[in-house]
Parts: structure tokens; sequence; C-alpha cells
């Protein structure tokens, strides 16, 4: 079987009188240089979590998402989906009074990043007899500002848009 890609490190001998042979499996088939930064990247990246710790990093997520949850709530006319008790940090919802992409335009306006659509899942969603929703995800790097944010770019959009 002959390689489907070239690169550094596959090839036994190259000339210009004859084809290039390539090493033995499996090596003709690593093609390049291995992603050494990369590795080296994401063992910076554990360092940096674990330094924080999972549980620490739990907790945050946890007590923003019941903000957000709460928050969302006072908004009349949305929709929840994926609303278990112990989960993500992650929200995902409709309005009945907008389209999920027009709000979600009008939050990108106040700074604020959604995703929309049916986010790889469209069974799910034929399930729920819609098209979409807007998710809003929580992390690490999110804070209570971030979740204000939210809430005013919801308010903006139904105001604007209901």
């Amino acid at each position: 079987m002959s390689p489907y890609q070239g690169g550094g490190d596959m090839i036994q001998a190259v000339s210009f009188d004859k084809y290039p042979t390539f090493k033995a499996a499996p090596a003709k088939f690593e093609a390049g240089t291995p992603a050494i930064a990369e590795v080296i990247a994401l063992g910076a990246a554990i360092d940096y979590l674990s330094a924080i710790g999972m549980e620490n990093i739990a907790a945050h997520e946890a007590k923003l998402l019941d903000k957000l949850t709460n928050d969302l709530q006072e908004i009349e006319g949305l929709n929840f989906y994926g609303v278990a008790p112990h989960k993500a940090g992650v929200v995902s919802f409709t309005a009945n009074w907008a389209h999920i992409s027009d709000i979600a335009m009008i939050l990108d306006q106040c700074g604020v990043a959604v995703r929309t659509g049916h986010h790889c899942c469209m069974p799910l969603m034929e399930r729920f007899g819609i098209d979409g929703t807007i998710r809003a995800s929580l992390g690490l790097y999110s804070n209570e500002n971030d979740v204000k944010a939210l809430i005013s770019g919801l308010k903006k959009a139904k105001e604007m848009l209901a």
C-alpha cells in the first residue's frame, strides 16, 4: 500500500533517477514532524489546570451556571433545552419572540459570543421540533461580567425584535 501523503521521516531514499523508496510500515504512513510543540503546549495546559484544581474549576462553572440560569429565567419567552440538575456550564435555548440567528447577531454586536444552529445534533433538534438553539458556554475564563453582558444583550435583542 502506498502512503497517502509525503513528508519527513517516512522516506528511505530519494534520488533524481528513480521514485523514492519508503520505510516499512508504520513509518511510511507517519509523514512529517511529530506535533512536538503541541505536546509541550498540552503539557503546560495540563499543569495550569492541575494547579487551579479541576474541582475548583467545576465549582466556578457551577456558580456561574446557576447565576446564568436564574437570570435567563427572568426573560420571558425563552425556552430551555438540556436542563439536567448536574451538568456542564452550557445553556441552550430559543426565544418565542425572534429567530436564533437574529438574536445571535445582536449579541455579537454587544460583544457576546454564542453559537447558534443544530450543534451537530440534527436528530435531537428534529425530536424537539426546532431548527436549532442558541448555546451559551461558560468556562474557567468566564466571569459574572460575561453573564451580565449576555443578559443585557438578550434584553436589548428582545426590545429590538419582539
